[in-house]
């Protein structure tokens, strides 16, 4: 391995950079955006049993905001229910919107590597041609080595930057799209919040 880095020339270093970048992005992202971590499917069920027994304060209100994402969003229509059902659903709105944007932390940064890598690659191969073009006018086609190191710098690189864009733009499409899909969840629930306490609907689960 520690040949094939070598022989890709100095690009090899950004390369191998942006692959530990993604690497650690996607496995940090694959932790934190479970469905358990940031909609877990009881939470409304709970809320509307606190509600129910009047048990909201303030540090009751705290705990839900910082027990999850979804709880987050709950803690603000809570604590702006009795202004009515349009301030409830913008205060609502406005904390999804945090949350939405929190939740696509570090996926600018995979999509930039996944655009960047192989664009690395691609001037690993400009330069490792220039190297051979070189090498052919000075000392002609008879140096093996010099053209054999320069066509493998332009090949090592080109597959590197492939090989970490490639994986970087299937991690960046599929978190983009569960950030999606728990965006919606999470409106959901919180349609089904300003339901129960507004709209006279008494099953959280409806």
């Amino acid at each position: 391995m520690l040949e094939i880095v070598q022989s890709g020339g100095w690009l090899m270093v950004p390369i191998l950079l942006c692959s530990v970048i993604a690497a650690a992005i996607s496995v940090e992202r694959l932790w934190t955006l479970q469905r358990s971590r940031i909609t877990p499917r009881n939470l409304l069920a709970q809320v509307w049993g606190s509600l129910k027994n009047d048990e909201f304060d303030a540090p009751k209100l705290r705990d839900l905001r910082a027990l999850n994402p979804l709880g987050q969003v709950f803690s603000a229509g809570i604590s702006n229910a009795k202004r009515g059902r349009d301030i409830m659903k913008e205060a609502m709105d406005e904390a999804a919107s945090q949350v939405s944007h929190d939740l696509e932390r570090y996926l600018t940064s995979l999509g930039v590597i996944a655009s960047v890598s192989p664009l690395l690659g691609l001037l690993g191969t400009v330069v490792g041609m220039i190297k051979v073009f070189t090498a052919l006018m000075i000392e002609g086609a008879g140096n093996a080595n010099v053209l054999a190191g320069g066509i493998s710098q332009a090949l090592i690189t080109t597959a590197a930057g492939l090989s970490v864009a490639i994986p970087a733009l299937i991690f960046h499409r599929f978190f983009q799209r569960r950030v999606d899909e728990l965006v919606v969840n999470m409106e959901q629930e919180a349609s089904k919040l300003v339901d129960i306490m507004h709209g006279g609907q008494e099953d959280p689960r409806l």
